[in-house]
């Protein structure tokens, strides 16, 4: 169960010079523990607490209240099936049961090799391209039975590696800002207490 490494200390550090008040970068701070390790362990968690120094309790509170943390590992493909309102009327439900049915596990799930959790979800807020998935919050829409059935070997076989990175990551391009256009600093330079 891991800290957060060296190289992404040092990514924090960064990140959170780049607010006012150094609680601001809780979230991305998660982020960036779920990009380590697929999912944010409890002591990414306390590290970083310390980091930011804040209570454990309050990055808990935070992690715990976004459906996008995840506090148990889950597979490389995270898919969530919508079966809300529009998704259920064209179909999600049994779209859900059809990749139950492919992967062989229920919803809520991984497959026994790790590489697949499965999750009913809520809107994904695709409602007029019914129904829909997410693998790793990227989107799939008007998604029939058979493409389902496609997508999940295509990911099981590695094949949408180049399209889909792993469960956590956000983003493929780290933002980089220059100090002087960090929040607040302006042409007079950094504070004191960044320098």
């Amino acid at each position: 169960m891991p800290r957060l490494n060296e190289k992404n200390v040092e990514q924090a550090k960064s990140i959170i010079k780049r607010y006012p008040r150094s609680r601001s970068a809780l979230i991305p701070l998660l982020h960036l523990a779920q990009e380590q390790d697929g999912w944010v362990a409890p002591e990414a968690m306390e590290h970083i607490a310390e980091l930011l120094d804040l209570a454990p309790a309050e990055v808990l509170g935070t992690c715990s209240f976004y459906e996008m943390f995840k506090r148990e590992p889950v597979g490389k493909y995270v898919v969530n099936v919508c079966t809300n309102i529009s998704c259920q009327l064209l179909g999600g439900e049994e779209l859900l049961a059809r990749c139950e049915q492919a992967l062989g596990i229920r919803a809520g799930s991984t497959t026994p090799d790790g590489l697949v959790t499965l999750e009913e979800v809520e809107c994904i807020a695709a409602c007029t391209e019914a129904p829909a998935l997410q693998v790793n919050y990227r989107y799939f829409h008007n998604v029939s039975d058979a493409y389902a059935e496609e997508l999940l070997r295509d990911l099981r076989a590695g094949l949408l590696d180049s399209e889909i990175p792993p469960h956590g990551t956000t983003t493929r391009v780290r933002q980089s800002i220059p100090a002087d256009r960090w929040y607040g600093r302006g042409a007079e330079g950094l504070p004191a207490e960044v320098k």
